[in-house]
């Protein structure tokens, strides 16, 4: 078993009108099937109102599935006994991070969460500083998170949820407020903790860009899952992602573009270097037989 499998998880909500009185049901998850192994890098895309934060909150234990089930290190997470081991286990950072920051100093911010478990004052120190080194903002330990830029803002929720030790981070767009600098700089750190720590990641988001260097992605439309796959697998169908209002990174909708324009490109092209490549050996292989 995966450190997240899911098997035909619904959540249903009640949407009420003024007065309270029950309107409709509403479906938000719609027998959502997930297994995700311990040290990968997953990305959820979906537009708004795809189902793909409601799947976060879920991995989380903040809801409680309405059918099917969901075990997050190996526990249910409808057990209100496994709670905070779920918890423990899978960390969350949202959307805003101002949302997640609490002190009023980097340092204690990192601490606080390691604090509250219980672990040994010695521990904590040692924990905040692998954390923010981590995340690249060790430097940046006693500074107030007031003057910090969004990106920076956004590392030191992630060192505080680092800090508590989860084998899994859970992203919730968490780039959706930041610029460019500000998302990259996020990206490298999640990354990082991934490729480095061997922390299992899921990114929530609906940046096409982002998912580029996962090691799967998951495709979410009416809180289902429409698609499923490599990012090559999945950026290999233009079209479809299009059907499910999606874009697809501009190297790989370029690329697209070309081969339908005649050139013999492969599917899949994900990054500008691979589009350079394949053009530079149509190229030779023109030079060639013009001789």
């Amino acid at each position: 078993m995966g450190i997240i499998k899911a098997c035909k998880l619904v959540h249903e909500y009640i949407r009420r009108d003024e007065e309270g009185n029950v309107e409709s049901i509403q479906t938000a998850l719609n027998a959502v099937d997930l297994d995700i192994k311990a040290g990968d890098f997953v990305a959820v895309l979906g537009h708004n109102g795809s189902g793909k934060s409601t799947l976060a909150k879920h991995i989380n234990a903040l809801l409680e599935p309405s059918e099917g089930t969901l075990f997050v290190d190996g526990k249910d997470t409808k057990d209100l006994k496994y709670l905070y081991d779920i918890r423990r286990a899978a960390g969350m950072v949202f959307q805003n991070p101002d949302n997640q920051i609490i002190a009023s100093v980097v340092e204690e911010d990192v601490g606080f969460g390691p604090e509250n478990m219980g672990v040994p004052t010695k521990e904590i120190w040692q924990r905040v500083e692998e954390s923010l080194k981590s995340v690249g903002m060790l430097k940046y330990r006693n500074h107030s998170p007031n003057k910090l830029s969004g990106g920076q803002k956004q590392r030191v929720a992630i060192a505080g949820v680092m800090a508590m030790e989860p084998k899994c981070i859970i992203l919730d767009e968490p780039t959706a407020m930041l610029d460019p600098v500000g998302r990259k700089e996020v990206l490298q750190a999640v990354h990082t903790l991934n490729k480095k720590k061997g922390v299992t990641i899921v990114l929530i988001t609906h940046y096409m860009e982002e998912v580029v260097d996962a090691d799967y992605v998951y495709v979410m439309d009416k809180g289902s899952v429409v698609m499923q796959g490599t990012p090559r697998e999945i950026f290999s169908q233009v079209d479809t992602l299009k059907e499910h209002r999606l874009d697809v990174p501009q190297i790989t909708l370029l690329a697209d573009e070309l081969r339908k324009a005649g050139l013999p490109l492969p599917k899949g092209i994900l990054t500008r270097e691979e589009l350079d490549a394949e053009l530079v050996e149509l190229y030779r292989r023109k030079a060639c037989q013009s001789f």
